[in-house]
């Protein structure tokens, strides 16, 4: 972890992959989403909009409650339409698990988005016409094999309308 000022920017906190998983679901990415678009890496999002100001408290809380948690296992388990898009949809009991903790040590500063249930997956196209992203979702179902990934921990980013600034990592298990 890096020492985190606060800033006004929101923060989003997102799950780091291992480097093949990384490559594989960005490489995707660069593919199919439109590149005008495509300001960001592949993710997965824990968190759209964490209060900037509370930055140094956000970062103190994600390094205490990740260094206790054992790197979760992550499923690849299938493809998911986005009306616009198409996504990996992704399942772990021990990362819902480990979420679900911080979202009630953030509770009081969730947006309704944050509040609500959490689906994660994995953007690989979005912001196109919808036929296009049946035509991808149909190719990319019929090349599937569902496959798992060990996640080594967390980034968190601090949101500059558009892009992202990674702000800190924070890794599992560091006190197993």
């Amino acid at each position: 972890m890096t020492n985190i000022d606060a800033t006004p920017d929101p923060l989003i906190l997102t799950l780091e992959f291992d480097a093949p998983t990384f490559a594989f679901f960005d490489d995707l990415r660069r593919q199919h989403f439109p590149a005008a678009l495509n300001k960001i890496p592949a993710h997965v999002t824990l968190f759209h909009h964490l209060p900037g100001p509370d930055a140094p408290g956000i970062a103190e809380t994600v390094a205490a409650l990740a260094r206790v948690e054992a790197p979760p296992m992550v499923a690849v388990t299938g493809l998911r339409f986005l009306g616009r898009g198409v996504a990996y949809t992704l399942e772990s009991a021990g990362l819902s698990a480990f979420r679900g903790r911080l979202a009630r040590e953030f509770a009081a500063g969730l947006t309704a988005q944050d509040a609500q249930g959490w689906r994660p997956h994995v953007t690989i196209q979005n912001k196109v016409a919808p036929g296009e992203a049946r035509a991808l979702l149909a190719a990319r179902e019929a090349a599937f094999a569902p496959f798992s990934f060990t996640a080594p921990g967390l980034v968190l980013w601090r949101y500059l309308g558009g892009p992202w600034e990674r702000r800190a990592t924070f890794a599992f298990g560091e006190n197993r």
